[in-house]
């Protein structure tokens, strides 16, 4: 009678394993390789979903990345691209970058489909609200369909801080709305710059009315010294010169919550908010110099600050905001930054390096956001 026992004990233990291993991703081939975030002190949280339940279906967040030769979807010729991201015209000698697609565990993500995009899209307005990475989002939104409207069918136009492209046959408009900590940044005097933590009309004011709002907003929180954009923030008629990032980010994030809340009606308006994209800048912005493959594992997953903040303050909303998580997705992707190709240089001046600077923040397009945006159009 034991022997039956003893077995059940080893089925469940290897059962257990087995599940860890495919569940989990271990084992780093080389530990420098990780990005910084990844090793943060941070407490591992669930990611926020949606109380929708038809968005529920799978969690894109957790996959893996594999080569297909069907993409890009489009080429660095698209006329909406700004320089800095089109790697191939500035000499980038490789190209597989472009054809990673992301596969998650328990489903695919189809194919974008540009027509189907704007079927579905047919007389709405979509809103992309954040910083540069946004903008780099918006510029692949736009390639990704911009191939099958006619030429004198689409055209840009600029209100402020937003630009738009329209698909005029479908009356449909993609929005970019700068926007990178989504508060108010306002001139004080002497000059100084004021981050009002409490504030945000001035910007929200051209978000009512959008069917679709995509809004990021992590980057500029964790600038500090000479990078910071601000000299001191305000609360009320409160100055303050000194506070810890994350409680400041924190603070201007749920005064966007709160607003989202008393503003928008979920019957009418959908809200999405796309999670940090990593940075690979370790060794002063050349850690994705010269990188060809993504990453293939990790040794320990952990999510980094600004994420955990974003859920926490998700959670206590009551309109239903989806939080679409690209961040440990993105972090495999070393390879997908513009480098030293964020200009065109020569060959002499790839070979040395000298004189160049590497941006591992930003992605090349056609690329990683390209993916983003295929998640996107699914959820939609």
């Amino acid at each position: 009678m034991a022997k039956p026992k003893l077995d059940l004990l080893s089925f469940l233990f290897f059962y257990t394993l087995l599940l860890s291993f495919f569940h989990c991703t271990l084992s780093l081939i080389d530990a420098e390789d990780e990005p910084s975030w990844i090793t943060m002190e941070t407490e591992e949280v669930n990611m926020v979903q949606t109380r929708r339940d038809s968005w529920k279906k799978c969690d894109f967040s957790v996959g893996k990345w594999v080569f297909d030769q069907a993409y890009p979807l489009y080429d660095s010729n698209c006329p909406y691209l700004s320089t800095s991201v089109t790697c191939q015209k500035n000499g980038r000698p490789d190209s597989d970058y472009e054809k990673w697609k992301w596969k998650p565990f328990g489903c695919s993500i189809p194919r974008f489909d540009a027509l189907g995009f704007l079927g579905k899209m047919r007389g709405k307005r979509i809103m992309l609200v954040g910083d540069s990475i946004m903008r780099n989002q918006w510029e692949s939104l736009v390639c990704l369909i911009q191939g099958v409207i006619p030429t004198n069918r689409k055209r840009v136009t600029y209100n402020g801080p937003s630009m738009a492209f329209h698909a005029m046959d479908f009356e449909t408009s993609i929005e970019f709305f700068w926007a990178p900590l989504l508060v108010e940044l306002k001139k004080g005097p002497e000059n100084k710059r004021i981050l009002h933590l409490d504030l945000i009309e001035e910007n929200a004011r051209y978000w009512r009315g959008v069917d679709i709002l995509v809004f990021d907003s992590a980057h500029w929180w964790t600038h500090s010294g000479q990078t910071s954009s601000w000299d001191y923030y305000m609360e009320g008629n409160s100055i303050i010169t000194n506070m810890n990032p994350m409680v400041a980010y924190q603070k201007g994030l749920s005064t966007w919550a709160r607003w989202v809340d008393l503003n928008l009606d979920p019957r009418r308006t959908r809200v999405f908010f796309r999670s940090m994209s990593p940075r690979h800048n370790r060794q002063n912005g050349w850690k994705c110099y010269k990188q060809r493959q993504p990453l293939q594992f990790f040794s320990h997953i952990h999510v980094p600050e600004p994420l955990v903040v974003l859920q926490g303050v998700l959670k206590r909303m009551r309109f239903p905001v989806y939080l679409q998580d690209i961040t440990t997705m993105t972090a495999f992707r070393r390879d997908g930054h513009p480098s030293v190709y964020s200009k065109a240089i020569n060959e002499e001046r790839q070979k040395a390096g000298i004189g160049l600077s590497s941006d591992c923040s930003h992605w090349c397009l056609p690329g990683v956001p390209d993916i983003w945006n295929e998640m996107l159009s699914a959820l939609l």
